[in-house]
């Protein structure tokens, strides 16, 4: 028996590279017709008798195909790139173990590309993986108030999609791709309304950078929802920091120091809320105690997390596999935009309003230490 991959009649039996050009020659094809028999061609078919020559031929040499000829052939790899800001964020992880289940569900690899909210490395990746022939792309995160930027991720997004890919997008419905979008103002609307039926009148919010458009959105959501009951949201009581863990502590931070009149506390995302929690102990506060703190996503983590915090639940991981689902369908499919309701859901981190403020609570530990 023959050394795997060793040429015939080579009486060495040495291991020797098998190219193409020894299958097409064995075959009695053209190198070309060998490529399409083996590579598959969008535009010419081979013929089945042809075809079944060139395979016999591979299977007689151990030829394995070359997987950059096939994307080239084929105009597609069997790989999905995927587009985020922070892999670790377990917003993100969630909607991607949905990607990942529903890319391998269909026999296909997935290409992370995490972006670290820099400014234009979305651009830089999904250009990336056009030159690659990634089969589809799937993009996940905010968009950002830069129509410049947005309109050249666009301009890539329509190269790309013109070569044969498919896109979708877990965003806001800015961008002429398949879309699932988060009602992020409905759903932060609807939580300020309950947190307000529960007593609640004094609130302040641990905002994101105004350029993100999700911190944008729910911010405006929650300020309607408090308008709705006739009460206002005070300017000053509006903390901008990063979106993300970091950030909520160090807006909770600079609240404490502050120590207004507010009996609960709105971060626009749960990563937010849980560094506003870490706060919080660090103060010798107790949330859901001292002060109400309510999230937005429902991310996976929050199951270990005490007390069990308030937010609008967003089915992330369905999410990913919904995502994958439209980024596979045919081209030419006409794309869609389709709205993802949050639900709220109300935890001990939000107990019905008892009198305390921040300023209070912080009043009475003070005079505590004094006496």
């Amino acid at each position: 028996m023959r050394e795997l991959g060793s040429l015939p009649g080579d009486p060495s039996g040495a291991v020797a590279l098998v190219t193409l050009a020894d299958v097409a020659a064995l075959a009695g094809v053209s190198l070309a017709t060998a490529s399409r028999a083996l590579n598959g061609s969008k535009n010419r078919r081979v013929a089945e008798e042809l075809r079944e020559r060139v395979v016999e031929a591979a299977k007689r040499l151990d030829y394995a195909p070359n997987p950059n000829a096939q994307a080239v052939a084929r105009g597609r790899t069997d790989s999905v790139g995927l587009v985020m800001h922070d892999i670790a964020d377990p917003y993100f992880s969630s909607i991607a173990s949905g990607v990942i289940a529903g890319a391998e569900e269909q026999g296909l690899a997935v290409t992370i590309a995490t972006t670290g909210r820099r400014p234009g490395a979305e651009l830089e990746y999904v250009a990336r993986l056009r030159r690659q022939r990634a089969r589809a792309i799937v993009l996940v995160g905010s968009r950002m108030s830069d129509q410049v930027a947005t309109a050249r991720l666009v301009e890539e997004f329509e190269a790309y999609v013109e070569g044969g890919g498919r896109v979708a997008a877990i965003t806001q419905p800015v961008l002429p791709v398949d879309t699932l979008a988060i009602e992020n103002r409905a759903g932060a609307m609807a939580l300020a309304q309950a947190l307000v039926d529960l007593g609640h009148q004094d609130f302040a919010v641990l905002a994101g950078d105004p350029a993100v458009l999700t911190s944008q959105d729910r911010l405006a959501g929650f300020r309607d929802g408090l308008r709705k009951a006739g009460l206002r949201l005070a300017r000053e009581n509006v903390l901008r920091a990063a979106f993300t863990r970091d950030g909520g502590y160090e807006a909770m931070k600079r609240l404490i120091a502050r120590a207004p009149d507010v009996s609960c506390v709105f971060a626009v995302n749960d990563v937010m809320a849980v560094g506003a929690m870490a706060a919080l102990r660090e103060a010798g506060l107790v949330a859901g105690r001292d002060v109400a703190i309510a999230g937005f996503d429902d991310i996976e983590t929050l199951r270990d997390v005490t007390p069990a915090l308030s937010t609008v639940g967003v089915p992330l991981r369905e999410l990913g596999l919904r995502a994958i689902e439209l980024a596979l369908r045919e081209s030419g499919t006409p794309t869609e935009v389709i709205r993802v309701a949050g639900r709220v859901q109300l935890r001990e981190s939000t107990p019905p309003a008892n009198g305390n403020t921040l300023a209070s609570v912080l009043r009475a530990k003070e005079a505590q230490a004094v006496g």
